[in-house]
């Protein structure tokens, strides 16, 4: 018996020395081939959409009206209702001589079935996943998630966000409730810039050079809100966070609904505290994973004694993402405030300088903080004294969660 108990226990240590060496190899590798890279500024008409009913509304009267392409990248796909009637435009569209193109993350969108992926592929939809792990590295690989949500359509509107295709993101889930996110639709020049992050991610996926590339740029006219995108690839946005964290001088908001920074990051949340910069960070008060709001705990701890406000949704789901710096710069796209972003994730987020349009998005999220309730240090010591194991292990899995 202890012989078994000790072989049991010596395969567990060395498969978890291995699956760290691989990560860290892995991650070694893939930071040699990354290059910080950032989209140029361009001046896009924006419009903000904060619930799935007017996303999808909008969104698939778009495709519906698509003429030469559609091209469309999500991190999650499911397999029910909505998820059924947008592969039903995809289909219907692609079958009207349109060009459709689809892009799935190969873990995000695991509930899409073989009938599906046929039924697509036989009504002329090019399809395909993203990031399929491999080897070597496998075990990091498997960790690199394509979490862009972009959507072209002609060339001419772009879209990118926090939402996915599912019945959750339409509020009709009962374990979530109402889905509170933020997603972005574009029209001017900042569209150029999705259709070439879509086009390098299709190509990565595939293999498979788009031809004509040219007839997929056609001119745009400058919008009125000043942009820049910004594309990631589990490096760098942890430097682009900081950076818009030492600009603050009077407010930061911050929602996103997990919350576990670097320890850099922590470091700069603290110092713009010093310089008497107001700090509000918006979060959901249930889960959608396990242990993600116990690994958010020893942060919102530290943070709180010097005054920095931990807020939890209670409406519903929170899912949005969101950085507003002052009134000077607003973050909206796919990113979360977590170590899978920051080192894992494949992201896209959109830099917004365009005061009234800040303006516009606050206003939203200041409706979202009134639906919420601030979360006092008795309750933190609460959570503390519940949760001790949990967050232990939360701590430990942090990268991963």
């Amino acid at each position: 018996m202890f012989r078994t108990i000790f072989w049991i226990v010596l395969i567990i240590i060395i498969l978890l020395l291995l699956l760290r060496l691989d990560y860290s190899m892995g991650r070694k590798s893939h930071l040699k081939k990354q290059v910080d890279e950032a989209f140029p500024l361009r001046n896009s008409n924006i419009s903000l959409y904060a619930t799935g009913d007017s996303l999808f509304s909008e969104l698939f009267t778009d495709i519906q009206n698509a003429t030469e392409h559609i091209h469309v990248q999500f991190y999650i796909l499911k397999d029910d209702d909505i998820s059924k009637d947008f592969v039903s435009l995809l289909k219907k569209k692609a079958e009207q001589g349109v060009k459709v193109r689809l892009l799935l993350d190969w873990v995000g969108a695991h509930n899409v079935t073989k009938e599906m992926e046929k039924d697509l592929t036989r009504s002329g939809v090019s399809f395909a996943y993203s990031n399929k792990p491999n080897f070597p590295y496998f075990f990091y690989k498997l960790n690199e998630r394509n979490h862009r949500k972009i959507s072209v359509i002609d060339g001419k509107t772009g879209y990118i966000g926090g939402f996915n295709i599912g019945k959750e993101y339409l509020g009709k889930d009962p374990k979530f409730g109402f889905w509170r996110d933020y997603h972005l639709k574009l029209t001017g020049e900042g569209v150029a810039d999705l259709q070439t992050q879509f086009l390098e991610d299709w190509y990565n996926s595939t293999k498979k050079a788009v031809e004509n590339r040219s007839a997929y740029f056609p001119p745009l006219p400058k919008g009125k809100s000043q942009t820049r995108f910004i594309a990631t690839n589990g490096a760098y946005l942890e430097d682009d966070f900081v950076n818009m964290i030492k600009q603050a001088e009077k407010e930061i908001i911050i929602g996103s609904p997990y919350f576990v920074p670097s320890d850099q990051m922590k470091e700069e949340l603290i110092n713009a505290s010093k310089r008497n910069v107001k700090i509000r960070i918006l979060l959901p008060k249930k889960p959608d994973h396990p242990l993600v709001k116990e690994a958010a705990i020893p942060y919102m701890d530290e943070l709180s004694k010097i005054g920095i406000q931990f807020h939890m949704y209670t409406r519903g789901f929170y899912h949005a993402k969101a950085i507003c710096i002052d009134d000077k710069l607003c973050d909206i796209g796919t990113a979360n405030f977590d170590k899978r972003s920051l080192y894992s994730n494949y992201e896209i987020n959109c830099y917004i300088h365009d005061k009234d349009m800040i303006e516009e998005i606050k206003k939203v999220v200041e409706e979202d903080f009134k639906t919420s309730n601030e979360l006092t240090r008795e309750r933190i010591n609460e959570l503390k004294s519940e949760k001790k194991f949990k967050i232990k292990i939360a701590t430990w899995l942090s990268h991963f969660l």
